[in-house]
C-alpha cells in the first residue's frame, strides 16, 4: 500500500491598492484570516506564518476574489456591509470584542467605554484598546469606528492618517488628537 502524504493547508493571499493604501489579503477555505494595511509584503507573510506556522502560503487573487472585490466596493461607497466569512484567531476576550465591533454600524463611531459597556465589561477600556490593537481583519471588522472618549481620532495599528481615511469614506470627520511633546 502507497503511503498517503498529508495535504498541506494553504492559505491564499495578495495585494490590492486602494485610495492609495496598500492592502494584503490573506484567507483559508474557511474564511477572510487577515488583512494587512500598508505594510511590507514580508512584514505580511512574517505575521501570517507567525500565527499559521504549519500553513504553505500562496499568492492567489482569484481565491481572494470575493474578499477583494468587497473591499473594492467599500471604498467606493457602494458597501455599507460585508458578507463574507471571516476566521478569527485570538482569545475568547479578543473575539468578544471583535463581534461587539461588527456591531458598529456602518457611518458611526463609539469610543473604547462605549464599546466596553457593549460587551458588559465597563471596567475593560484598556483591554477593549488592546483586543481592537490585536485585530487582524480591520476594515471588515471596523475597528476603525472606534475614536477616545474625547470623540477625537486615537489609536490604530495602520496609522492616524490611515483610520481618517477609513472613516472618510463612510462619511465621517473625526479630528485628530494633537499630542506635542
Amino acid at each position: 500500500m502507497k503511503k498517503m502524504e498529508p495535504t498541506k493547508a494553504i492559505i491564499y493571499y495578495s495585494k490590492i491598492v486602494v485610495n492609495n493604501i496598500v492592502l494584503y489579503v490573506a484567507s483559508l477555505n474557511e474564511g477572510l484570516v487577515s488583512i494587512g494595511i500598508d505594510q511590507s509584503e514580508e512584514d505580511f507573510i512574517r505575521s501570517i506564518k507567525k500565527d499559521f506556522p504549519m500553513y504553505q502560503l500562496s499568492y492567489d487573487k482569484e481565491e481572494n476574489a470575493i474578499y477583494i472585490n468587497q473591499l473594492y466596493e467599500y471604498f467606493e461607497g457602494k458597501r455599507t456591509e460585508f458578507t463574507i466569512p471571516l476566521y478569527m484567531v485570538g482569545t475568547d476576550f479578543q473575539k468578544k470584542v471583535w463581534n461587539a465591533l461588527l456591531d458598529i454600524p456602518y457611518g458611526q463611531t463609539i469610543t473604547y467605554k462605549d464599546l466596553a459597556y457593549s460587551i458588559d465589561n465597563p471596567k475593560a477600556v484598556r483591554a477593549v484598546g488592546g483586543a481592537n490593537n490585536k485585530n487582524r481583519i480591520p476594515i471588515i471588522i471596523p475597528c476603525h469606528r472606534v475614536i477616545g472618549a474625547n470623540k477625537k481620532l486615537v489609536g490604530y495599528g495602520g496609522g492616524l492618517h490611515i483610520k481618517e481615511k477609513l472613516l472618510n469614506v463612510e462619511g465621517i470627520k473625526v479630528e485628530c488628537e494633537k499630542v506635542v511633546e
